[in-house]
């Protein structure tokens, strides 16, 4: 009460003030201070403080602690244990060696020492992951670039070689209006077509050099992805996330629609994986290439599916793949001779026609919204660059056994292995 009483009314008090109050036998330290809890408040703060020296007494010499209870340099105590027990001499000395030596893990100096460099070290590979990750988008970055600077290059170089065009035209108009072929008429022409001739030979090297490097870039955000992956918090992948089959869907006839279309040189020959030309015999997939692959199902029958290769193992020659489609999310460990390696380039029908499939050709086939291929039979190739497969599928629902025909992309059209009709 008496503390609120001199926080509550009168002038602002110092808080010195309270302090003296909270500690009534203070005062004998400090001059003009009060002495006693009881005394009355200072009408103010007093203007100067000072501290009495104590006087300096002689030093006497130190003596040594007391022992603690239960100690070893207690007498009285000595060979006792910790809960006051009175142990034989030969006991207390093991009991003191047995407590120096056993120490709990991790809780020493040595074993926080042992426990930096792996802290540190785990740092500097996130730092090391981190630093290569960003190292891939700067490659990504400047591989746009240049790309975007191919693609100005090719509309230069069609913008020029137009105008040749147009001249090339007008002179057959000319000659059409005249009704003969004179020998000036002749020259200019042979002139124009030259022109024409190397102005398209460099926009095709240009065109050219454009799709390499979207393959690249392709590959390189490929790599990136792994690169993330590896980077992330997961000790061997993370999970795979959930996806609606209609996404999936759409995914998979992207994939088919972005395959690049093989522009060869004239006289050169298509490459393997391309369009229906199988791979080599010494081929092996790389990381998240997309193979049909032979499982065998729930039921214990066997079917061909759409798969992503994960690794390949050299030792075992074997694959690990993945489903690609999210519900089954199985990995299967697969022989070489059940994957087959999808298409990486579409065959140009106007230019390289034995580079498809013929008609009445035994294949196999991705049925349209699904991720399982099934035996068909080649009804009509692609005419034109744009165009797909038309194919039956074997269907003992139908009378001659054979579905109707269905359209299904060159990227998911590979030969069949098997010769024999189930």
């Amino acid at each position: 009460m008496q503390v609120a009483e001199v926080r509550g009314a009168g002038p602002r008090t110092s808080p010195l003030a309270h302090c003296w109050r909270s500690r009534p036998h203070w005062g004998g330290g400090l001059e003009g201070a009060p002495r006693g809890g009881s005394s009355p408040r200072p009408s103010s703060p007093p203007q100067r403080l000072r501290r009495r020296r104590p006087q300096r007494q002689p030093q006497q010499p130190r003596r040594p602690p007391p022992p603690r209870a239960g100690s070893a340099t207690d007498s009285g105590a000595r060979g006792r244990g910790r809960f006051g027990r009175r142990l034989r001499p030969r006991a207390a000395r093991l009991l003191l060696l047995l407590g120096a030596a056993v120490r709990r893990p991790g809780r020493g100096p040595k074993a926080q020492n042992a426990k930096r460099p792996v802290a540190s070290s785990t740092a500097e590979g996130a730092v090391d992951k981190r630093m290569a990750l960003l190292a891939a988008d700067t490659r990504i970055s400047d591989m746009l670039g240049q790309l975007h600077q191919l693609i100005k290059q090719t509309q230069e170089e069609r913008s020029r070689s137009e105008h040749n065009l147009v001249n090339i035209q007008k002179t057959h108009e000319r000659m059409q209006t005249e009704q003969k072929i004179t020998p000036y008429y002749r020259t200019k022409l042979k002139g124009l077509y030259t022109t024409a001739r190397a102005d398209a030979e460099a926009e095709c090297n240009i065109l050219r050099k454009t799709l390499d490097k979207i393959a690249e870039i392709k590959t390189q955000i490929d790599e990136r992805r792994i690169a993330a992956r590896n980077a992330g918090s997961y000790d061997s992948e993370p999970p795979r996330k959930t996806m609606r089959r209609g996404v999936l869907m759409t995914i998979l006839q992207q994939s088919a629609l972005t395959l690049p279309l093989w522009i060869g040189k004239p006289g050169e020959k298509p490459p393997p994986l391309c369009g229906a030309i199988s791979a080599a015999g010494d081929y092996v997939a790389k990381a998240r290439d997309k193979v049909a692959a032979r499982v065998k199902g729930l039921d214990g029958d066997e079917q061909w599916i759409l798969a992503e290769v994960v690794t390949y193992n050299h030792a075992a020659n074997k694959y690990e793949v993945d489903d690609i489609d999210e519900e089954g999310k199985e990995r299967h460990s697969l022989s070489r001779r059940r994957v087959i390696p999808l298409p990486q380039w579409k065959a140009n029908p106007e230019t390289d026609p034995e580079s498809l499939f013929q008609k009445d050709q035994l294949v196999l086939a991705l049925y349209p919204q699904t991720t399982c291929f099934y035996r068909a039979l080649i009804h009509a190739p692609p005419h034109r660059p744009q165009e797909d497969y038309s194919v039956l599928f074997e269907d003992t629902s139908y009378a001659d056994g054979y579905s109707p025909p269905l359209t299904v992309a060159q990227r998911y059209v590979v030969a069949c292995r098997e010769t024999k009709k189930k």
